[in-house]
């Protein structure tokens, strides 16, 4: 059961660090624009040797920031309630804290994909019939990282919920 819980704890705190750092950076997209190479990320977009901030309300953008967060806050809370698991923090008994992190886990796994998808939808549809040359970068690509991580500490999670409740129905 606690290596269940120590690899899903692993997970979700580098799942976490990759939600800060693919929300933080301005790596999300990157595109060729009059012989010069710029990027954009969800809070500002990049040309060579300047940054500048979304002024516009993108809904999609906006959209995909609330839903990061939101993935970010879900995960922190899950990899709190799994280290109070881990621990065998007595407040609280009626909770079973090894079933609210991995419930917390998927809830910030699926938070994290419908970002994802909503920003690969529209950025498809927008970039790809506009622009020729353009492409996904790493903090995109680190935010499906992050997916995958969340999704297995919530799995991992969820096996030590179950094997602790095995003994438990036993009696």
């Amino acid at each position: 059961m606690y290596s269940f819980m120590g690899g899903g704890l692993f997970c979700a705190g580098v799942g976490n660090i990759l939600l800060i750092v693919s929300t933080a950076t301005d790596y999300w997209m990157q595109y060729r624009q009059s012989n010069n190479y710029m990027h954009q990320g969800l809070w500002r977009y990049c040309m060579p040797g300047k940054c500048f901030t979304h002024n516009d309300t993108i809904a999609h953008l906006d959209a995909t920031r609330a839903l990061m967060i939101l993935s970010l806050l879900a995960c922190f809370v899950g990899i709190i309630i799994g280290i109070m698991a881990f621990i065998h923090y007595s407040s609280f008994d009626r909770f079973d804290k090894t079933f609210a992190a991995s419930i917390l886990f998927f809830i910030s796994c699926f938070l994290v994909l419908l970002a994802m998808a909503v920003y690969t939808g529209v950025t498809i549809n927008y970039f790809g019939k506009r622009y020729g040359n353009w492409r996904f970068s790493w903090s995109y690509i680190i935010g499906w990282v992050s997916v995958v991580l969340t999704f297995f500490s919530g799995i991992f999670y969820m096996c030590a919920y179950k094997m602790h409740e095995c003994p438990r129905n036993s009696h």
